[in-house]
């Protein structure tokens, strides 16, 4: 397999990682450990020497939002200490203790990088820490001296930031450079923003993760109706999948699958190949939990989209208006804090 690549931004300048990411946040919901951790080996055991798997997990990717991810991604890298080299490390944080109250206070930002720490129980360090959304009660600047006093104390390597402005990226910049920038980035979220922090980071020389590249799991072709979805599946709450907004959503999805039957690939390997596309920065972040499943994600890394093709997906989305906010919707949108 051919892997595309993208070099890290600012302290991590030197590092290269694959163009396409692994998300972890699923990780817990494979039918066993191992094969959660089979996934992870498929896609570093497809790289070639010298490059890393850029891998996403957080201080609350668990139901209980405390720190099972992390202290699965433990007993992976007690198992198969190797992969450890082999593999980039950014871990969201800054929310207050099993909530989604976020808090860049020094004094929870310390918290939050210790329990971090204390969940990995030293098997893999923390190669990049970033704060899961920006607290508004205080300014980025003070919250990145924080960081880069933690850093400085040997807490982890590099600096990211998630969810934020183009505004906020570079005045988080200007204070210490940023190694990455994590938003939500797929055919059904490119809204002006995203587009203004892709633009900002390209510009500051700053990768771009790209996190839910398959809009949720709506270009996997995996369901038709809300009663496909499993029972407490958190997507059920979101706008985007309402009855009526989905129904005009996966009408993209059919349209799409054209592009990709003719192109010889998947309709998510589509999706993934459209958002590598937006630019050499871009790294796409699909969540899997099964090793097929993440060389196949990989592999669309590699996929190089036509300026025809482009044209024809440009084409099916001024014609089909995606359909609810990316999230909740209204006031429950403001507490998530996006675009902060």
């Amino acid at each position: 397999m051919v892997v595309n690549t993208v070099k890290l931004g600012g302290t991590a300048s030197g590092i290269t990682v694959a163009k396409v990411a692994h998300g972890l946040m699923r990780m817990g919901y494979a039918p066993s450990e191992e094969i959660a951790f089979e996934s992870i080996k498929a896609g570093v055991d497809a790289l070639p020497p010298g490059v890393k798997m850029f891998l996403n997990s957080s201080e609350f990717y668990a139901p209980d939002l405390g720190t099972g991810n992390l202290e699965m991604l433990s007993r992976f890298y007690e198992k198969y200490p190797d992969y450890a080299e082999k593999t980039f490390l950014s871990v969201k944080g800054g929310n207050r203790p099993k909530s989604m109250v976020f808090d860049s206070s020094p004094e929870n930002l310390r918290r939050s990088v210790d329990t971090i720490n204390a969940a990995l129980c030293g098997t893999k360090r923390v190669d990049l820490y970033e704060t899961a959304r920006v607290d508004p009660n205080v300014p980025v600047e003070e919250a990145v001296k924080t960081l880069v006093q933690l850093k400085n104390e040997g807490k982890f390597d590099h600096i990211g930031m998630s969810e934020c402005r183009a505004e906020t990226l570079r005045r988080a910049n200007a204070v210490h450079p940023i190694a990455a920038v994590e938003i939500e980035v797929s055919l059904w979220a490119y809204e002006e923003e995203t587009k203004k922090v892709i633009a900002t980071a390209r510009e500051l020389g700053i990768p771009v993760i790209a996190y839910s590249p398959l809009g949720k799991g709506l270009s996997t072709d995996t369901f038709k109706t809300r009663d496909e979805l499993p029972e407490g599946d958190f997507r059920l709450r979101l706008a985007q999948f309402q009855e009526e907004n989905l129904k005009a959503n996966l009408a993209i999805t059919e349209a799409l699958k054209g592009v990709a039957a003719r192109k010889g690939i998947t309709p998510a390997q589509l999706s993934i190949a459209w958002v590598a596309s937006l630019g050499p920065h871009m790294i796409p972040l699909p969540g899997s939990s099964k090793a097929s499943r993440t060389l196949e994600n990989l592999a669309a890394g590699d996929i190089e989209l036509t300026q025809a093709e482009l044209d024809e997906i440009a084409d099916i989305m001024a014609k089909h208006e995606v359909k609810g906010e990316r999230y909740f919707g209204g006031e429950a949108n403001q507490m998530l804090h996006l675009w902060g």
